[in-house]
């Protein structure tokens, strides 16, 4: 009876511990879901400009707007903070950026580092087909690869951004801004990059964006529906 009485209780006691593992794997399971709903609910103010393949922006001028899956989440918070600053000007963004919590931020950014991934993007390739030598030599006056990293897409820290393969007219168009003063709605308060961008031409911006556009990138648009 006794050793009945003692198998008993070590029963009572493991189905005790498959019920509160079954509850904790439950509890974590719906915090999951929650938080991705959380999550989804963040980025979808997101999803109308980047969540379209090939949609374009027409402020300052007509491009397609940036490429995002994929990039730097430091990069995206430092950019979201900035804009919530107005350090840099762009109404659109500036209107979105302000409503958003440093956790807001943080987890859009951190969505939008692995979208590209989940969407089964593959890493870059290693070798990429170097720049004539007019545009080699305006790359290095800028010392882009300085910050931007190998084959400018492997920054040598996480706020900066990677350049290949983005859309060449947004880069051109991102690049000016750095060269724009006295506007209120448009430029990009960065010293650093103003005063490497401001060496240059904008024929020398366009050649450098053509080029840096051409290179192979874990960066891209996945598309994705409003009404999901």
């Amino acid at each position: 009876m006794k050793k009945l009485l003692q198998i008993s209780i070590a029963m009572a006691a493991i189905l005790g511990a498959t019920s509160l593992v079954q509850a904790q794997v439950q509890a974590a399971t719906s915090a999951a879901a929650a938080g991705s709903a959380s999550v989804q609910s963040k980025v979808a103010m997101c999803i109308g400009c980047h969540g379209i393949a090939g949609y374009q922006s027409s402020f300052p001028e007509i491009h397609k707007v940036p490429m995002i899956a994929g990039q730097n989440a430091k990069y995206i918070g430092a950019a979201l903070t900035a804009y919530a600053k107005g350090e840099r000007k762009h109404p659109t963004m500036r209107g979105i950026a302000q409503t958003l919590s440093d956790q807001d931020i943080a987890d859009i950014s951190s969505y939008y580092e692995k979208q590209a991934a989940q969407a089964g993007a593959t890493a870059v390739a290693e070798t990429v087909a170097q720049p004539s030598a007019q545009v080699a030599e305006l790359l290095t006056k800028g010392a882009c690869a300085s910050c931007h990293g190998a084959n400018y897409s492997k920054p040598i820290d996480g706020s900066y951004p990677k350049l290949a393969g983005q859309h060449p007219d947004y880069l051109y168009a991102a690049l000016k801004s750095y060269q724009t003063e006295g506007n209120p709605v448009v430029g990009r308060g960065n010293a650093i990059m103003a005063g490497q961008v401001k060496q240059f031409s904008h024929t020398e911006l366009q050649a450098m964006a053509k080029y840096l556009a051409s290179l192979p990138s874990e960066l891209r648009t996945v598309p994705q529906s409003k009404f999901r």
